[in-house]
């Protein structure tokens, strides 16, 4: 949804909810001449985004964008252009003849933010005690599971930097899945080992947002130096990151980094255009303008290729009810919603052609498919893949066939009169999102739908679709990359990502009644299937038959894959942006033109 993330790994797009799915995320900032008087003295680059960090706990993070693609790296790390692996602190690494063992050793010389060494401890503590302990509620422990059993690697120190992995059966994706950021045993194990008084890990409230930025250690290229609260993050060059350009200069070569935070897509491009700010996400919408203005602002529009996110509609599948009896959704919608037909009669009637015509201004795709276009096993559907072209009579009449009903006046009614009648959430502050919005809400109304559009603040979305479970209809979007397998918490019936049907995580209340599809458990178990096929014709055979299943019944309803654009000033040299990472995926490499 990395518009969406600008991590370091395709695993970190896809866990990481991007609720404001396609509205691109501006890079820019709130008080350009300040800002701007303080690059005079310390070169530095400002960006910006619409919303505040959600946590500083890498492993409990589920929200995107966050800060983590820029203070963390894991073992292995991934080409932002190419989706190639590529060596970050494991300089090397050993795969053995059955592919059930990798010897990874890490570079000499590692250190924290703070000076403390980096070794073999600390990537056997992040994967022991942090991803694979079942007290701690991570998602990426989803992705880290393996086969029908759920079996977890085993990790060992063999020295001070060399650490062995070793699973229980051939898994394809494993070496990517090492990409996980590598955390601090030195300031963290004691967290891990001690428990509050309902019996859970102090570490599970460890480097909240409320935690100074100075005592959160990394190992990236950036530590966080600042964070004030609707205003801005501040990061400073990490002095013992490990990096360093072919002449031996340390990198990266800005000192400073600035993640300014603002309302919304449209302050950000007023100060975009007022000249003191350095790059900003472009919108279908605003593309036309700036483009006009490229030469005069010194700035390139970049373009990046079809974006690797997704964007959707999605209904709330869950039937179960809460401690006390009250259903999740309501039971007559509940039963809309569950019905095949339902959804598929949504899909045909929004007109998604119209959508990329009027709101993306034709710069953009419709996308059928929770595989990014970029990956080597996305389906097309010139491949045999279900699409639903806008067809309203179609709708209408798999609705009639399904039992609903119109009255004198054109409106929907179930099989037992009640009017058709839902609410779609999105995230506000995005012209782009209110659009699509509005569209979907008019498109609907044509075939009897009332639609009533909740835009709502982002923290609060993220609460009701991860935590209360209170919502019928939410529009929003995941990142994407790759590996199919990224996507296992979105897909596995219990994954932490399992919005449309989510089941209670480690630390929430229990639901009860929740039941699982037939279709929805042969997804999730296709999933374990294609992550231990070696054969890639078979691997992707399978994750084809995931792409057929998932648009038959329809758990996420795909609209569009915009083009990725960004404008860059002139004097930031280095951009490879790409749609696959962003705009600044290689950050350490990025320089400033001093004019």
């Amino acid at each position: 949804m990395r518009i969406f993330d600008i991590s370091i790994a395709n695993w970190r797009r896809w866990l990481a909810v991007s609720l404001a799915a396609i509205s691109a995320i501006a890079l820019s900032s709130c008080n350009p001449n300040l800002l701007k008087s303080q690059a005079a003295q310390v070169p530095q680059l400002v960006t910006s985004t619409v919303g505040d960090p959600k946590t500083f706990n890498y492993a409990l993070n589920q929200a995107s964008p966050n800060v983590f693609g820029f203070i963390y790296e894991g073992l292995i790390g991934e080409n932002g252009v190419t989706g190639a692996i590529e060596p970050a602190l494991a300089e090397t690494w050993q795969i053995s003849e059955d592919k059930l063992r990798i010897i990874f050793t890490l570079r000499e010389g590692l250190k924290w933010s703070d000076g403390e060494p980096l070794t073999a401890d600390d990537v056997v503590f992040s994967y022991n005690d942090i991803y694979l302990n079942g007290k701690i509620p991570t998602d990426f422990r989803d992705v880290l599971k393996i086969g029908e059993s759920g079996a977890l690697p085993k990790v060992r120190k063999l020295d001070t930097r060399r650490v062995e992995f070793t699973i229980p059966e051939p898994f394809a994706p494993f070496l990517r899945t090492t990409g996980l950021a590598i955390m601090p045993a030195h300031s963290l194990r004691e967290s891990v080992k001690t428990l509050d008084s309902e019996g859970k890990p102090k570490f599970i409230s460890m480097w909240g947002v409320d935690t100074k930025p100075a005592k959160i250690v990394v190992n990236g290229p950036y530590r966080m130096a600042s964070y004030q609260t609707n205003e801005r993050v501040v990061f400073e060059r990490n002095p013992y990151y490990w990096r360093k350009d072919a002449q031996g200069n340390p990198m990266p070569y800005i000192e400073r980094f600035i993640w300014q935070i603002v309302e919304n897509t449209d302050t950000a491009l007023l100060q975009f255009r007022s000249g003191g700010l350095d790059m900003l996400g472009v919108s279908p919408l605003t593309f036309s303008l700036l483009k006009r203005e490229e030469k005069r602002g010194d700035f390139t529009i970049y373009d990046g290729g079809p974006s690797s996110g997704t964007s959707f509609i999605a209904f709330n599948l869950n039937k179960g009810k809460k401690k006390d009896g009250t259903p999740l959704v309501n039971q007559i919608k509940s039963r809309w919603f569950n019905t095949v037909e339902f959804r598929q009669a949504v899909a045909y009637a929004i007109d998604r052609q119209t959508l990329i015509d009027n709101i993306f201004r034709g710069i953009g795709k419709t996308q059928n498919t929770p595989i990014s276009v970029q990956s080597p096993y996305y389906l097309s559907p010139q491949e045999g893949l279900k699409v639903y072209d806008y067809n309203p009579e179609k709708a209408k009449q798999l609705l009639l066939g399904a039992g609903f009903k119109y009255n004198d006046r054109g409106q929907l009614l179930d099989a037992n009169g009640n009017r058709v009648r839902f609410t779609l959430l999105s995230s506000s502050g995005s012209r782009t999102a209110e659009a699509l919005g509005a569209q979907i809400k008019q498109d609907l109304s044509k075939i009897g739908i009332q639609v009533d559009l909740s835009l709502i603040d982002f923290g609060t979305l993220g609460e009701k679709l991860g935590n209360s479970f209170d919502w019928e209809c939410y529009f929003g979007g995941f990142t994407g990359g790759v590996e199919p397998n990224d996507g296992a918490n979105v897909w596995a019936p219990d994954g932490g990502l399992h919005v449309f049907n989510q089941k209670p995580q480690p630390n929430q209340s229990p639901i009860i009644g929740r039941e699982v599809a037939d279709w929805e458990a042969e997804i999730g178990r296709l999933y374990i299937e294609g992550a231990k096929e070696l054969d890639e014709v078979k691997r992707k055979a399978i994750y084809a038959q995931t792409q057929r299943l998932s648009q038959e019944y329809l758990p996420l309803i795909y609209l569009v894959n915009p083009l990725s654009l960004a404008a860059v000033r002139n004097e930031i040299q280095g951009v490879k942006y790409s749609g696959l990472g962003g705009l600044l995926w290689n950050i350490q490499e990025l320089k400033i033109e001093q004019k």
